[in-house]
């Protein structure tokens, strides 16, 4: 049995979590970084991925400086949208499974219900229309797909919210954090073994994967420093404080109805997986 899986963006913090996750699986595994191969170069996708036919296909490489991406819109295409349809293409030509990893910038965010994988998208900038167009390369051209749109992701690997707070509540005595923005925080390891659980199967289609419930990223800080054991007054802000190049959706909370559907495990609280997560990656400061 073929047990090659193939992981673009294998450098970065949900790749290399997956790398290490499935490796410990027995699958075969390539971890592809840029160096390795180029998704806006059609012809070494490929190359790359006829050379090593895996079985299944981990597209997780992309353009995610949201920020920037507003004033590269070009490089955030190329990345986002034809690279994945370069990496799409060359999947299905050897008939592998194909992971492409989304994100909740898809919504604009001025909805009041959890979002259904079957929402209607409208992002609102070029990141999250960049990402939107890879979905579609991915529906049109590709036959045996997951599609699974995520957010607020953290995890060891990698620069990500709960490590700059850490890093921030080290060094000073009080913090700004915007209370207007809500959402669902995503632990890397939970997400790698959603993924893991997905591609033993043919369940195909779009899926909302993120830890259960919400808050604001006001009360993600709060929880963060209070399970960390480190004491820092958090003050709530507004949006409008801390003006961006890229607006962000104001309220991207998921609804996992795809998971429920197919019968998938339901993803630990967000507040468990942090515990996880903290109690995993650091020593809890003595207070």
């Amino acid at each position: 049995m073929n047990r090659k899986i193939l992981i673009t963006g294998a450098n970065g913090q949900l790749g290399r979590e997956l790398v290490e996750l499935l490796s410990a699986k027995e699958f075969d595994v390539y971890g592809c970084s840029r160096d390795d191969m180029n998704i806006t170069d059609s012809k070494q996708v490929q190359e790359v991925i006829n050379r090593i036919n895996p079985e299944i296909i981990l597209h997780c490489a992309a353009h995610t400086k949201v920020d920037i991406a507003e004033s590269e819109p070009e490089k955030a295409y190329s990345i986002n949208a034809y690279g994945t349809r370069n990496v799409a293409v060359a999947a299905e030509k050897i008939g592998a499974k194909l992971v492409y990893i989304s994100t909740d910038y898809v919504f604009d965010g001025s909805g009041t219900e959890p979002y259904l994988e079957f929402s209607p998208t409208s992002p609102l900038g070029v990141y999250g229309k960049s990402k939107l167009a890879g979905e579609e390369f991915v529906k049109h051209l590709h036959s045996k797909f997951f599609i699974i749109r995520t957010s607020w992701v953290y995890g060891k690997y990698g620069n990500n919210f709960v490590k700059t707070m850490l890093k921030l509540g080290a060094e000073k005595d009080e913090l700004s954090v915007v209370a207007d923005q809500i959402g669902c925080p995503t632990y890397t390891l939970d997400l790698a073994q959603a993924i893991l659980e997905m591609i033993t199967t043919e369940k195909y289609g779009v899926y909302h994967f993120s830890n259960n419930g919400s808050c604001s990223w006001y009360e993600f800080a709060q929880a963060i420093f209070e399970e960390a054991g480190i004491e820092v007054k958090v003050k709530p802000c507004t949006t409008a404080d801390f003006p961006r190049p890229a607006q962000r959706p104001s309220y991207s909370v998921f609804s996992h109805m795809s998971l429920r559907l197919n019968n998938f495990k339901e993803p630990p609280h967000w507040k468990k997986a942090l515990v996880h997560y903290l109690e995993e990656n650091f020593k809890r400061s003595s207070s």
